[in-house]
């Protein structure tokens, strides 16, 4: 009889012991520790992961995950189910849309050092490093041959991403640039295109005078020059760009977004002429990329859409 009560007793405690939570990928330390074993992320990378959000997908919410080290990053996104129990690695598309407008909503050219025809319906944006070898290869690829195929139906804009954890004279270098383009625009690709051939010559502590012999062989102003690479307007310009770049999960140079594609490798020139014919191709029906504007138009005394 005792035993028969003491296994009652028992099965009644057990009864009322609450279950035990099911995992969810919705929960953030859950979710950290199962993409820290999938991709081998270490202890001392950090794992940043943002909050779920709805993707239109019925039944899944997008998480982001972003792992970082020091400088170095990378990005992922997910499809969570809305019970937390599956993940999927999924790009989530909008057949209405263009397929890169995620990616064409955060590229801002504005103020940027630029090649080609306003108006182009090609339009690529460059994020660069002048200290990169590989972006010593595309730059010059580029400009033997990018203008002289395209020379109407092509925009180009230069954007500086100097990678300064692991080149020591990147950031003056694109500092400088600025600074040449904000005095004379034009000689900013003058300055461009002899950066990268001196590559190989500069370093570090010998490049700011061989960078002033260079603006006085071009007639700059050293004066305006001096107080715009120590200007802290200056160094907020760059910092904008490598938030731009951030955003737009560039991790690697030479990175290249054709109308919002993004190519993060040394492209080959035939394959780059290949992509911009398509691109040209496309954009003359789909018209959703390239670059709008310069169109002249009467004024509309009411403000409003043209007629």
């Amino acid at each position: 009889m005792r035993a028969l009560l003491a296994f009652l007793f028992a099965a009644a405690l057990f009864a009322q012991a609450p279950a035990s939570k099911p995992k969810s990928a919705l929960d953030k330390p859950t979710l950290e520790a199962y993409l820290r074993h999938l991709f081998l992320y270490l202890p001392n990378i950090q794992l940043t992961i943002s909050d779920p959000v709805d993707t239109g997908v019925p039944g899944f919410k997008q998480v982001k995950v972003r792992a970082s080290l020091n400088d170095a990053f990378e990005d992922r996104e997910f499809l969570v189910s809305n019970d937390g129990r599956k993940v999927l690695v999924a790009q989530v598309y909008d057949i209405a849309s263009n397929p890169f407008k995620p990616e064409l909503d955060k590229i801002k050219p504005d103020l940027a050092p630029s090649l080609g025809t306003p108006g182009a319906p090609v339009v690529i944006v460059l994020f660069s490093d002048f200290q990169c070898g590989y972006c010593r290869e595309e730059a010059k690829m580029i400009r033997e041959n990018l203008l002289q195929a395209f020379p109407t139906q092509v925009r180009v804009y230069f954007k500086d991403y100097p990678l300064a954890a692991i080149h020591d004279w990147a950031k003056p270098a694109a500092i400088a640039g600025r600074c040449v383009f904000q005095q004379q625009p034009l000689k900013f690709w003058d300055y461009h295109d002899w950066v990268f051939e001196e590559q190989p010559k500069l370093n570090a502590a010998e490049f700011g005078g061989k960078f002033a012999a260079w603006a006085k062989d071009k007639g700059l102003d050293a004066d305006q020059l001096t107080a715009c690479q120590s200007s802290k307007a200056t160094e907020a310009l760059l910092e904008r760009t490598l938030a731009e770049g951030k955003e737009l999960g560039v991790n690697s140079t030479p990175t290249m977004f054709i109308n919002g594609r993004r190519i993060n490798f040394s492209i080959k020139w035939p394959n780059l002429k290949q992509v911009v014919e398509f691109e040209i191709g496309y954009q003359a029906t789909a018209k959703n990329a390239g670059e709008h504007c310069c169109e002249l138009t009467l004024p509309n005394l009411l403000g409003g859409p043209k007629p």
